[in-house]
């Protein structure tokens, strides 16, 4: 029995109709979503964080991570890092990588053109030669090749992303073991002065224990400090040059034994970047950019896996000659040929569905990383804030404490001096003022450290 032209049409477009429903599955834009959740949570954050700090923080333009610290030579560091770092160098390879998959995943999008020689030789027959060119195109109608293509230019966006991400790393890490050194220098200094000090008490000792004035354990004891002090000289000194090994490290390059830095020993002025907060949003951070591309590439990527259960047209054209000679087989008289094909996947054993599924639910396990993201970068906010007036608070309560150490080493150096108390009272003062002024200065790092890590948490960056 035949079918009516008419009938067949109708069939044909019914088919058509379901296909396009199966490639119409609702399912959440999480793409959506993850940009309103970081949108809201921004404006709150921050909103309550300007409104804590208004009051305590003056206003300066903190527009890169690198302002926060204004060191000429610390720059030049950076730029070194930035330019040979083995790490960072790696994630420039993955970008260059994301950028060659893109071009595979576009080239398909345009016709590909082939071209083929044989030759046969057969006993008791001529020889044959064949020569053939075929172009043939796979027409996007339901934009599925368009739709893995974006995705693969959401995979090079995400890859730019973990490369900025890498960079604000690299160079927050340079700042880091500068202000390392830093400290490291002062310690050395502290313990190389509280050295000087014992030293001179040891000499006083044995001057008045060869007149009768002291006695053989006081002498003990000042030769006990004098010695644990050495030791820990010499431990900071070592400290001090892995310290500089470290910033000749990250910069990719090995110099020899011309490790030497010129670091201050005092610290560089690190301003504190809740001054920017009135410009910031989380969402520039590297970290959570890269996750919302993610989701966006994984998006595309299940919109095409359901258009592959659509159907397909394909175009080919060919030209073939065929001659008994090489010469004569080069399309001296060749015949061409016109193929048009519409292809529709009927049953596969729910392959197709099942991968459209699995890219559905890897977009959705996409849209809870970048959750899982955003509320990290959140707690790293929270965190730091609260330590940069934590640590302010123990600064000055340190500041204060070594005003009246100080105060009392004078004191009981005299009253030593004239016999009023043993010189175990002495060294311990000497000792407390000594051991408060270098927790003052671990105290200063830390906050200097934390005010670079609070950077990053707000997504400051170096320049791109």
């Amino acid at each position: 029995m035949m079918v009516k032209p008419a009938l067949r049409y109708a069939m044909l477009a019914l088919m058509v109709s379901a296909l396009l429903g199966c490639s119409s599955v609702d399912y959440n834009n999480y793409s959506e979503q993850a940009s309103q959740t970081e949108a809201d949570i921004s404006q709150g954050l921050l909103a309550q964080l300007l409104a804590e700090s208004a009051t305590r923080t003056p206003q300066t333009s903190v527009a890169t991570l690198t302002d926060l610290v204004n060191v000429p030579q610390l720059q030049q560091f950076i730029t070194r890092a930035l330019a040979n770092n083995p790490s960072l160098q790696q994630s420039v390879v993955a970008l260059n990588m994301a950028y060659a998959q893109h071009g595979i995943t576009s080239a398909s999008r345009l016709p590909s053109v082939a071209a083929g020689f044989s030759g046969s030789a057969t006993e008791d027959s001529d020889d044959s030669y064949t020569t053939d060119i075929t172009v043939s195109w796979e027409l996007d109608l339901w934009q599925k090749i368009a739709d893995s293509s974006n995705a693969a230019l959401k995979d090079i966006a995400s890859s730019q992303a973990s490369l900025q991400s890498a960079k604000d790393l690299v160079a927050a890490n340079v700042m880091r073991s500068w202000l390392d050194i830093s400290l490291k220098q002062q310690l050395v200094a502290i313990e190389t002065q509280r050295l000087a000090v014992l030293d001179n008490n040891q000499a006083l000792i044995m001057a008045r224990y060869r007149v009768g004035l002291g006695s053989l354990e006081d002498l003990d004891n000042a030769s006990t400090s004098a010695a644990s002090t050495r030791a820990t000289l010499a431990s900071y000194q070592e400290q001090l040059a892995q310290s500089q090994r470290e910033l000749t490290l990250l910069t990719g390059q090995w110099t020899g034994k011309d490790l030497a830095a010129e670091v201050a020993a005092q610290f560089p002025t690190v301003l504190n970047p809740i001054s920017s907060l009135g410009q910031q949003t989380l969402g520039r951070r590297p970290d959570i950019q890269a996750a919302f591309y993610n989701i966006e590439a994984e998006s595309l990527r299940t919109d095409a896996a359901y258009k592959a259960m659509l159907p397909s047209i394909s175009l080919a054209a060919s030209l073939t000659d065929i001659a008994q000679s090489p010469s004569d087989a080069l399309l001296t008289g060749p015949l061409w040929s016109v193929l048009g094909q519409l292809s529709a996947p009927i049953f596969q054993g729910g392959q197709l569905t099942s991968q459209a599924e699995l890219a559905r639910l890897t977009t959705e396990q996409r849209y809870w990383v970048y959750q899982e993201t955003l509320l990290n970068a959140v707690n790293e906010v929270e965190n730091t804030v609260g330590q940069e007036y934590s640590l302010a608070k123990q600064q000055q309560h340190l500041t204060d404490a070594q005003q009246s150490a100080e105060r009392s080493v004078v004191s009981y150096e005299q009253k030593y001096r004239q016999g009023l108390v043993d010189i175990f009272d002495l060294l311990t003062v000497q000792q407390q003022t000594y051991d408060i002024e270098a927790q003052l200065a671990t105290t200063i790092y830390n906050r200097l450290i934390n005010r670079i890590d609070l950077g990053l948490a707000l997504g400051l960056g170096v320049s791109a």
